[in-house]
């Protein structure tokens, strides 16, 4: 199977029809975040080209297929992400994993990547941003109506 396209979402190919896969347990900058581009060519450096194994745990909501990708040489992509810092440990979907919180805080720790910057926002937190500004606001407060007054 050979890379063609890369972030967290990979797109690969075993035939003439790619395959696009989640890679599971990270989750990268996405593309127009700060960082996003270089975490990108991060990914495409470390992986693009080459001849790769997608190790599958299921699919996901958008019937992605989720998996580890095994590189040539045989390190683990997902952890080599982690590991120079170009993309968070998620924690949601893999909150036990020791080997990804210790690649994580040694990156953090190194200022590797992303975490050169000292305040970076995690993805997950980006796109939740972003969905409540396409959100429309209501602009009116509601009152409460009006009594009528008797005299007495």
């Amino acid at each position: 199977m050979r890379f063609t396209r890369c972030l967290d979402t990979v797109e690969s190919h075993t035939t003439s029809k790619p395959n696009v896969s989640r890679l599971t347990c990270i989750d990268c900058p996405e593309k127009k975040q700060a960082l996003g581009q270089r975490a990108k060519q991060a990914t495409s450096t470390l992986s693009f080209g080459q001849n790769v194994t997608i190790q599958t745990n299921g699919k996901d909501r958008y019937g992605r297929t989720l998996g580890i990708v095994v590189l040539q040489n045989s390190r683990n992509l997902n952890h080599e992400l982690v590991k120079e810092g170009w993309c968070w440990w998620y924690r949601k979907y893999a909150p036990g994993d020791t080997v990804l919180e210790g690649l994580e805080s040694e990156a953090r720790q190194a200022k590797k990547g992303l975490w050169i910057d000292p305040h970076p926002i995690a993805p997950w937190e980006w796109r939740a941003s972003k969905k409540m500004k396409m959100k429309p606001q209501l602009d009116f407060q509601i009152s409460s109506p009006e009594r009528p007054t008797t005299a007495h």
